[in-house]
């Protein structure tokens, strides 16, 4: 691989996958339980909603792979595990079957809903590639370059791009994509991001590459 000079080719769309980072109801919706159940404050979420669908839009148009990374919770707590359940009992605003597998609230938010030729992979970490199959998918469909957005940036959308980094795929933020319950940690994340590990974009700049 060779630095890539401009966002143009580094988010050339044959090379390029969006990922959609836990856009569930149970983490953005209003009767979702991070607000029913954790009390959460998601109008910074419901807010990136149209600007992810359009970035959603422009990646299907371009010829990019959408990718949905969607968090879930097994039944009967086969995928927990005592370090996991431990972090969760500490963990503000949650709840211990958030997206449970085969609920409303595990499904995707409407707005973004998946569309035909998009991948779902399931996630069960806070990382979308800690025990899944992301990185074959990316592998199989030869692309070495991921775009991420979706919530919360200092956390799911944080450790994903991270751990895409350390796979060796070059890593670009949509930075007005992405969201936090708290957004002082938004841009801490994002300036952590854009200093180490990632190019850090706004939509605006990704639909201009790809326009």
């Amino acid at each position: 691989m060779t630095a890539l000079a401009t966002l143009a080719d580094r988010l050339r769309p044959e090379r390029t996958a969006l990922i959609l980072i836990d856009l569930s109801n149970d983490f953005v919706h209003p009767e979702g339980k991070a607000v029913t159940v954790g009390g959460r404050d998601v109008s910074h979420a419901q807010r990136i909603l149209p600007v992810v669908a359009e970035l959603a839009d422009a990646a299907r148009r371009a010829g990019a792979v959408v990718i949905h990374s969607q968090h879930t919770t097994l039944q009967g707590g086969a995928s927990d595990s005592p370090v996991w359940r431990d972090a969760r009992s500490r963990a503000a605003y949650s709840a211990p079957d958030i997206c449970l597998d085969g609920s409303w609230g595990q499904r995707i938010l409407e707005e973004v809903e998946p569309r035909p030729g998009d991948h779902i992979v399931k996630k069960y970490r806070y990382g979308g590639f800690t025990g899944t199959n992301l990185e074959l998918v990316l592998r199989s469909l030869g692309r070495d370059s991921v775009l991420c957005c979706g919530v919360s940036t200092n956390v799911c959308v944080d450790t994903t791009a991270r751990e895409a980094f350390s796979r060796d795929f070059y890593v670009t933020i949509a930075a007005d994509a992405c969201a936090s319950w708290d957004m002082d940690l938004h841009a801490a994340a994002l300036r952590t991001a854009e200093s180490r590990f990632a190019v850090v974009a706004s939509t605006r700049d990704v639909l201009a590459a790809w326009s």
